[in-house]
């Protein structure tokens, strides 16, 4: 084998290990942090929807 193959190879196997070590959330804990980010993105939305509708209405009477 070459260097380069060693090296992908010995990289494969300590990636395997490392990924041992991971504490993986638990289904209800990613469930949660999915609502938590939807929600947020959903708030952001509205916020910025409703400041584009406010600043939209304040320049046409500028306009």
């Amino acid at each position: 084998m070459s260097f380069k193959e060693m090296r992908l190879i010995q990289y494969i196997i300590s990636s395997k290990a490392e990924l041992k070590k991971v504490t993986w959330p638990t289904r209800k804990e990613t469930t949660k942090h999915t609502l938590i980010v939807i929600g947020i993105s959903l708030f952001t939305a509205a916020f910025l929807g409703v400041l584009d509708f406010v600043f939209s209405k304040v320049l046409g009477l500028f306009i």
